[in-house]
C-alpha cells in the first residue's frame, strides 16, 4: 500500500493550519492547540518544513512561523518531500545504478511512468486547494423505473 509517514500527514495538518494565519506569525504551540497535535510534534514538524524553506522562523518573544509563500505557490509534493526527501516508487525511479538487475530489467520505464504521474499529482495540489471549501455535492438524479 501506498501511504505518507503521520509526521507527513501531520505536517500538512500544520501548513494549513498556517493558511489561516495569513502574514501572522504563530507560534508552535497556538499551532499544537489549533490542530490538537502534541507540542514536541509540531516544533518537530515545524523546524523541518523551515529547513525546506516551506515556512519561516522568527525569534524572540514574539517569534513563531508563518508561510514562506503564498498557499497556492505552495504544493503537497513540497511538503511530501520537505519530510521524507525526494518521491520515488521505486530505487530506479530517482536514479539509476541502484540495482543489480537494471540492464535487464523490463518493467523500470514503466515505474518511471508512474513515479511520474503520481509525482505531477502531488504537484498539482496547493495549500490553498487543501483548504478551500468542498464543492457542494449535487443531488443523485432518482432513475426512472418503468412500470411493468
Amino acid at each position: 500500500m501506498l501511504r505518507v509517514s503521520k509526521l507527513t500527514d501531520y505536517a500538512t495538518v500544520v501548513m494549513t493550519c498556517l493558511v489561516g494565519t495569513g502574514e501572522r506569525v504563530t507560534s508552535a504551540q497556538v499551532v499544537a492547540e489549533r490542530t490538537r497535535l502534541e507540542a514536541p510534534t509540531v516544533s518537530k514538524l515545524l523546524k523541518q518544513l523551515a529547513q525546506a524553506g516551506l515556512v519561516v522562523s522568527t525569534r524572540g518573544s514574539n517569534g513563531g512561523y508563518r508561510l514562506a509563500r503564498a498557499p497556492a505557490e505552495i504544493t503537497i509534493g513540497d511538503i511530501v518531500e520537505a519530510m521524507e526527501g525526494p518521491f520515488g516508487m521505486t530505487e530506479c525511479s530517482l536514479q539509476g545504478g541502484q540495482c543489480e538487475l537494471e540492464p535487464w530489467c523490463s518493467v523500470r520505464v514503466n515505474w518511471r511512468r508512474i513515479n511520474q504521474a503520481i509525482a505531477d499529482a502531488l504537484e498539482s495540489v496547493t495549500l490553498a486547494d487543501m483548504t478551500a471549501p468542498p464543492a457542494p455535492r449535487r443531488p443523485a438524479i432518482p432513475l426512472r423505473v418503468a412500470a411493468p
